[in-house]
């Protein structure tokens, strides 16, 4: 019963946080929607940013179980691996009302008041581009990539990218953005050369 109402709780509040962020999220208001006492809410969450953290890793469990239904199917290309996973979070996000990104509205809402939140928000995706990166090396290994592209640089830059269309979807309520943002990359990435540029990087300093 107790693992139960726990999990209904961070159910709630996937959908709290995604539609109200986490200023906007009533910690009366979620108690009430979950029929849950007080007491209860403060047995399994020291907090609200505790739940609200909680709730980041229910999410990424979501998105762990996308990213390995698509990385790892050898039924499809590499390339076409890695749009597939954007496209089930194209799909996902229609069916929320096109909202978007749970991480990036909340990286946007909170990394300059809270460095928990910007240190854990930038670490899921890292965590994505991580993932996401062994399907651009399959890639690069096929031949479907140049040679010298380095795919972690690559799936940053498709996150980077993903993100911005994610925004211009939910201010649009419209996944046309994703979809453009994806035949584009999809369609330069074979042809556009990304080195291994982190020690330049480090050197020069942070943009």
């Amino acid at each position: 019963m107790g693992k139960d109402t726990k999990q209904h709780l961070l159910e709630a509040g996937l959908d709290l946080l995604l539609r109200h962020g986490y200023n906007g999220l009533g910690i009366q208001d979620l108690l009430k929607a979950t029929g849950t006492p007080r007491g209860s809410f403060y047995h399994y969450f020291t907090s609200k940013e505790d739940f609200a953290l909680q709730v980041v890793d229910r999410y990424m469990e979501e998105v762990h179980a996308g990213l390995e239904a698509c990385i790892h199917d050898a039924a499809l290309p590499p390339l076409q691996r890695a749009r597939r996973f954007f496209e089930l979070s194209r799909d996902k996000y229609a069916r929320d009302g096109h909202l978007g990104c749970m991480l990036g509205a909340l990286g946007q809402e909170l990394c300059t008041v809270s460095d928990v939140f910007a240190a854990k928000i930038d670490w899921c995706f890292s965590e994505v581009g991580r993932s996401i990166a062994i399907a651009l090396e399959d890639a690069r290994q096929c031949g479907d990539l140049p040679a010298d592209t380095d795919p972690e640089e690559m799936a940053t830059l498709l996150l980077n990218c993903w993100e911005g269309a994610a925004l211009r979807s939910r201010l649009r309520r419209d996944s046309a953005p994703l979809d453009q943002m994806l035949d584009f990359y999809l369609a330069a990435a074979p042809r556009v050369s990304i080195a291994k540029t982190r020690n330049t990087r480090e050197t020069i300093g942070p943009l």
